[in-house]
């Protein structure tokens, strides 16, 4: 890989003044299951690498008067084992568990599987974030694909990679991000965004921005779950994730979240299928019924097809996990 810089900062202030304000200048290491791939193919070539691992104020997990506090290097096992949110937010633990490989467990960090860049391989080979030729014209739609969009968001035909954020969507996540300014929050929704030129970012992140926590409001009582289909039970991407958290009054559920992931470039919100749930009891042929709707407007392209089958499928399969959890 190209030669850098490496800084070890000990507090979030200082790591923030290590960053530059251009994209591509210097960069975030915590877990570096992703960074470090990117700089030994040369697609990312920061001059300076910024380490925030070992930032305290960064780790732990904390119930709070709101809710419960993920620091941003809290490790998917740290995560996954953690029983205040095995307790409350089952889904969550079974998106990390979704994760086979124990090394990257335990070197992965939850802010790294939110940030991490898309594994579209047009991107990893060069052609940017958009998978263009040098005419702009698009390779995904037009190529190998099967691993790509149905809900695509033109000219963005990649998935969003993150194993987490579909379970955080649903349960009403938010991030906070440092910067030089100081703090600020925003849902975990908005933390994505869909790039509209190859210079653009798929995180609402500036260059000198670091993702420090996750604020999770309380669970107790929202029956939440994610089902994940993959190509292998070895390490893998999921194909398609389906995430839900179900609000009930008694066997009714009262209101409904469904967020799909590794379909588009951002998570889906199956809003169709959500307002199908409301108001109802929950059935094996209802959740068949909602896993159908939040496969509508799908637009698969020539290799993705087979994805609104399993969009179905995994929705189908969330629900019916989620109400077997005590209310």
């Amino acid at each position: 890989m190209q030669a850098f810089e490496y800084a070890n900062p000990t507090t979030v202030k200082d790591a923030v003044g290590m960053l530059s304000a251009q994209w591509g200048e210097a960069d975030v290491l915590a877990g570096g299951t992703d960074l470090l791939s990117l700089m030994k193919e040369y697609t990312h070539t920061p001059k300076r690498v910024v380490n925030i691992k070992g930032i305290k104020e960064l780790g732990g997990i904390q119930k709070t008067s709101s809710g419960l506090r993920i620091g941003a290097v809290v490790t998917l096992d740290e995560l996954a084992t953690n029983a205040a949110v095995r307790s409350e937010y089952p889904s969550l633990v079974q998106a990390a568990l979704g994760v086979t490989s124990p090394q990257i467990r335990n070197m992965g960090t939850v802010g790294g599987d939110l940030c991490q860049r898309p594994r579209c391989w047009y991107f990893r080979q060069g052609f940017g974030i958009l998978g263009q030729d040098k005419n702009g014209k698009s390779l995904v739609q037009t190529g190998e694909n099967r691993f790509h969009a149905i809900f695509p968001q033109a000219p963005a035909f990649y998935v969003n990679p993150s194993s987490l954020a579909p379970a955080l969507i649903a349960l009403g996540a938010r991030v906070t991000i440092t910067g030089p300014n100081g703090s600020r929050e925003l849902s975990v929704e908005k933390l994505f965004v869909v790039p509209k030129t190859n210079k653009d970012r798929e995180l609402a992140l500036a260059a000198n921005e670091i993702l420090t926590a996750i604020n999770l409001p309380p669970a107790k009582g929202i029956k939440n779950a994610t089902y994940e289909v993959r190509q292998k039970q070895a390490l893998d991407w999921p194909l398609t994730t389906a995430s839900v958290a179900l609000k009930m009054k008694g066997s009714t559920v009262t209101s409904a979240s469904i967020v799909l992931g590794h379909v588009g470039p951002a998570p889906v919100q199956a809003k169709q299928a959500e307002a199908m749930l409301a108001g109802k009891a929950l059935t094996p042929d209802l959740a068949a019924d909602a896993g159908k709707a939040a496969a509508n407007g799908a637009q698969p392209m020539s290799g993705t097809a087979y994805k609104v089958q399993l969009v179905r499928t995994a929705v189908k399969r969330a629900l019916l996990e989620a109400m077997k959890q005590r209310a």
